[in-house]
């Protein structure tokens, strides 16, 4: 393995890791319903979970390295959000030689997509890159009734 792979990308209603385990409400969803927002109100915010596991190499382990996640719509422009950081993955004592470390890291946002429409999920590390893309709805859910 060439270096910290991002093996995991799923969105979810809410996100937890703890432990080294991955908790998810409502994950891996594609359709965001927002309903359609009213002229004189402001858009409706959404709360959001990202989960990700990323799969590190005996020899990345003990060092830091750079990852970024971001959330923007299919057309490009400003992203929704954008977030820069570090992690670092340790071997755990009695860890055989060689073993590959995973790390589990849950995001959680509040934040208004400004436009319904396709949007894309992007997290990154030097060496890996995964998207998933998702659909904004200004309309209820099929089905849903409507009062």
């Amino acid at each position: 393995m060439p270096g910290p792979v991002i093996e995991t990308l799923l969105l979810a209603n809410h996100a937890e890791a703890m432990n080294g385990l991955l908790y998810m409400q409502g994950g891996g969803w594609v359709h965001h319903w927002r309903g359609k927002p009213k002229e004189d109100e402001p858009l409706p915010i959404a709360h959001i979970g990202i989960a990700m596991t990323i799969l590190v190499p005996w020899k990345d382990t003990n060092r830091r390295h750079a990852m970024s996640v971001q959330i923007e719509h299919e057309d490009g422009g400003d992203p929704v959000v954008r977030i820069e950081g570090n992690y670092e993955v340790g071997r755990p004592p009695g860890t055989p030689a060689g073993s590959d470390q995973r790390s589990v890291l849950a995001l959680n946002f509040e934040l208004q997509f400004p436009k319904e429409g396709g949007y894309r999920l992007t997290a990154q590390t030097a060496e890996s890159t995964r998207t998933i893309s998702f659909f904004v709805h200004d309309s209820p859910p099929p089905g849903a009734v409507v009062t």
